[in-house]
């Protein structure tokens, strides 16, 4: 179960990268009831969504030549230096190479084999996310590639992740989990072969919602689009595969059974 008691591997921060940061502002105010704080003056409008006077998440302009609106997970490194040497022996690209941030840590942006893009995290001042597994909060990651079986030994190789493979209708779902600690408990995402070509390799993050069906709707409402309609999968909950008003893709989740946060 993915939480704040972040371990190597762990998805740790996240953030969205927009064309227009006050306009997506606004979208996930209206979804979750998220609000916006400033970074501050020196951050190159960074800023933070908060819940409950929480940090879930965050948001800045894209900085990248040719970038779209997209949603990056972050993982937990002792060393993002090491890290990156490690992604790029391992076949990965290196975009944006380890930086310090601030005081805050020190971070990279990277890129798997398969082409799903990923960040680094290594923590000073700011350990991570304030709250994960929670209505309005980050609670799994999926990646979404052409070649599971690839993208498990890349992030193996890196980060030393155990993966169980099951079979559901009509593909087999990995679910990952740190090195660390008892497999179930430790388990923080998957990984899902591609649907179709037209389809971009990503990492897609899941919030925990109350009711999906209403933020559906509300996600219609405030401009975002519908991916995949909500959807029930036993023993897992209810689902949607959702975009904001500039494509950004996310996905929501109501947990059957329900989880709560550590």
């Amino acid at each position: 179960m993915l939480t704040t008691d972040f371990v190597t591997g762990s998805p740790t921060w996240l953030d969205l990268g927009s064309p227009d940061t006050d306009a997506a502002a606004a979208f996930y105010g209206t979804v979750f009831g998220w609000e916006t704080e400033s970074a501050g003056p020196d951050a190159g409008g960074y800023a933070f969504f908060r819940k409950d006077g929480s940090t879930v998440a965050a948001v800045g302009p894209l900085t990248e030549d040719g970038a779209e609106a997209a949603w990056t997970v972050y993982f937990r490194t002792p060393d993002a230096d090491a890290t990156t040497k490690a992604v790029e022996q391992g076949g990965g690209r290196v975009r944006v190479a380890p930086f310090d941030v601030m005081g805050a840590g020190r971070m990279a942006c990277l890129t798997d084999p398969g082409g799903a893009d990923f960040s680094l995290w290594q923590p000073a001042a700011v350990q991570g996310l304030e709250k994960a597994s929670e209505a309005g909060a980050l609670c799994w990651a999926e990646l979404h590639t052409g070649d599971p079986t690839a993208a498990k030994a890349f992030y193996r190789g890196i980060f030393g992740w155990r993966s169980e493979d099951l079979k559901v209708p009509g593909m087999t779902y990995t679910v990952l989990a740190t090195a660390e600690g008892d497999q179930q408990q430790a388990a923080f995402g998957g990984v899902v072969p591609l649907r179709e070509e037209s389809e971009k390799p990503r990492w897609l993050p899941y919030f925990a919602v109350e009711d999906v069906d209403t933020v559906v709707r509300v996600t219609q409402g405030a401009g975002g689009s519908v991916l995949m309609p909500a959807s029930d999968v036993p023993d897992v909950g209810r689902m949607a595969w959702l975009a904001d008003g500039h494509g950004a893709p996310f996905a929501v989740i109501k947990p059957n059974p329900p989880v709560q946060a550590a």
